[in-house]
């Protein structure tokens, strides 16, 4: 598994504030991507022990919420072992810190990764430049869904995603001066 930047106190990719790893290598080129850097799985660097321990750090302060793996994508042959073994690292490690993950693909291919059991939220679906929506919360665009993971795996129809903030159409948002905190029925 290869990377590109570790963000901390990052506001904008899940709740609370969080630490981010970008990791390198996505197969979807989504055309407007904010990321295009980060297609190439040999560009980075090394997730080495050094990376993990500056992660670590982060996860070790209270006021962190959690991770976010972004990219690139998590879920690209180059990461998934990767990603899982250090999701379940994180998990045994912090086991009240929330994990967030954004993947171009849908959550109706991968729901039988076993790295979903690690996940509390995802981010799902391509980038789509002719749905952009700025105003929607934790995804760029319109067609991407912000899915309940764990409570959509105790469910009885695992293809029936549980979304985590509703289809935004019966939420209010509650939005500080910067950023949307949290959203409310």
């Amino acid at each position: 598994m290869r990377y590109h930047n570790i963000t901390k106190d990052d506001m904008l990719n899940g709740d609370g504030l969080r630490v981010v790893l970008w990791v390198a290598g996505c197969n979807h080129c989504c055309k407007g991507c904010q990321n295009p850097l980060t297609w190439d799985p040999d560009g980075g660097l090394p997730f080495d022990e050094a990376a993990k321990q500056e992660i670590f750090e982060q996860l070790d302060k209270p006021y962190i919420s959690g991770i976010t793996f972004s990219g690139g994508d998590p879920l690209h042959a180059a990461n998934r072992v990767g990603v899982r073994d250090f999701m379940a690292e994180i998990k045994e490690k912090y086991p009240d810190k929330t994990i967030w993950m954004y993947t171009g693909d849908s959550w109706e291919h991968i729901f039988h990764y076993s790295c979903m059991k690690y996940v509390d939220v995802l981010v799902d679906g391509e980038f789509h430049i002719d749905e952009l929506d700025n105003t929607l919360m934790w995804k760029g665009s319109k067609n991407q869904r912000v899915i309940d993971v764990q409570a959509t795996l105790k469910s009885t129809d695992l293809s029936s995603p549980i979304l985590h903030c509703g289809d935004y159409s019966d939420y209010k948002h509650i939005r500080s001066e910067k950023h949307v905190t949290s959203c409310t029925f």
